[in-house]
C-alpha cells in the first residue's frame, strides 16, 4: 500500500487517540496502531472491493441495459420487428428495468462491503486522528469510495468529529533506579522537500497545449498557402512561415515533457522517502494535491 494515511506511531503519540483507536479496534478485531496489520487490511480489502465491482451481476446488468436501450433502434432495420412494435418495445422496457435492477444490486453490494467491517473502523480512527490535529498524509480514493482523482465525499467518507484541543506535552519518564529523567525518544525526522519536488507541484498541472497549438499553426500555414495558390495573392505564402514556428512549438513541448517526467521521477522518489520516514515513526504532513494525484496514479 505504500504511504499510509497516518502511522501507528503518530496514533500512539497522543494517549487519547491511542485509547480511542484501541477501543475501535477491539470492536473490529484489528489493531489500528499496528502499521503491518493496517497495511495487510487495506491490501486485502482493496482487492476484495475490486472483485466486488467485477461481479457477474454488474456485467450482466450493463449488457442487459444496453440491449434494452438499443433494441428500439433496430426497428427501422427489421420489418419483422416493425410488425411487432408493441412486443419489441415491451421487451426493450423489460430489459432496461432488469439491467438497472442488476446494476443497482451490484452497486448496493459494493457499498455494503465498503461501509461495513474493519474498513469502517479504520475510517473512524482516521476521523478521530484528524479531530485531534494529527495530519492525514494521504487518503486513498478507494477507501472513501471515490475514483482516482475524483472529488466529492464518495460513498464512505471519513467521518468528521468536533476538533479537540491538542494534548499537553507528556512529562518526561522517570528512571526507576535514579532520580534522573529519561527523555522520550524523538520522532523520526520528515525528509525535507527538494526544490525539484516543489517545482513539480507548481508545474504538474501546466502545459498540454503544445500539440494543439502546433497543429493549428500547421493548418493556418497550409490554409494561407492554399488561399495564395487559389486566389493568386503571393502574400498568402507568408503563412508558410507558421510551419517552422509550429515545429518550434512542438520541440518546446517535447522538451517540457522531458523536464516534467524528470520532475515526476524526483517526486516519486520523495514520496518513497516519506514512506520510509513514516515506517520509522515520522508524522508525515498532508501531501499536496499534486503529490496525492501522483500517488493515486502510481498505485
Amino acid at each position: 500500500m505504500g504511504l499510509l494515511p497516518v502511522s501507528g506511531a503518530a496514533l500512539r503519540a497522543d494517549a487519547r487517540v491511542r485509547e480511542a483507536a484501541r477501543g475501535i479496534g477491539a470492536r473490529y478485531g484489528v489493531d489500528y496502531t499496528d502499521d503491518a496489520a493496517v497495511t495487510a487490511l487495506l491490501t486485502e480489502r482493496r482487492g476484495s472491493l475490486e472483485r466486488e465491482q467485477r461481479r457477474p451481476a454488474a456485467y450482466l446488468g450493463l449488457l442487459t441495459l444496453m440491449a434494452g436501450m438499443f433494441l428500439p433502434f433496430g426497428i427501422p432495420l427489421s420489418p419483422a420487428m416493425d410488425a411487432h412494435l408493441f412486443a419489441v418495445m415491451g421487451t426493450a422496457g423489460g430489459l432496461t428495468v432488469v439491467g438497472v435492477a442488476l446494476l443497482v444490486h451490484a452497486r448496493a453490494q459494493w457499498k455494503q462491503a465498503l461501509r461495513t467491517g474493519p474498513l469502517a473502523g479504520y475510517r473512524e480512527v482516521l476521523g478521530v486522528a484528524r479531530a485531534h490535529g494529527i495530519p492525514l498524509a494521504h487518503i486513498p480514493p478507494w477507501l472513501e469510495g471515490r475514483t482516482n482523482g475524483g472529488g466529492g465525499k464518495g460513498a464512505a467518507p471519513i467521518p468528521t468529529y468536533p476538533p479537540v484541543e491538542p494534548a499537553p506535552e507528556a512529562p518526561a519518564e522517570t528512571a526507576p533506579s535514579s532520580s534522573a529523567t529519561v527523555p522520550a525518544p524523538a520522532p523520526a525526522p520528515v525528509p525535507p522537500k527538494p526544490w525539484a519536488v516543489s517545482h513539480y507541484e507548481h508545474t504538474a498541472d501546466a502545459g498540454g497545449w503544445h500539440d494543439e497549438t502546433g497543429w493549428l499553426l500547421i493548418l493556418a500555414g497550409a490554409g494561407g498557402a492554399t488561399w495564395a495558390a487559389t486566389v493568386g495573392t503571393a502574400a498568402g505564402y507568408a503563412a508558410l512561415l507558421l510551419v517552422p514556428l509550429a515545429i518550434w512549438v512542438w520541440l518546446a513541448g517535447r522538451r517540457q515533457g522531458r523536464e516534467k517526467e524528470e520532475l515526476r521521477e524526483e517526486a516519486l522518489k520523495y514520496v518513497k522517502e516519506l514512506e520510509a520516514a513514516q515506517a520509522a515513526g515520522a508524522r508525515v504532513p498532508e501531501l499536496s494535491p499534486q503529490l496525492r494525484a501522483l500517488l493515486d496514479g502510481h498505485h
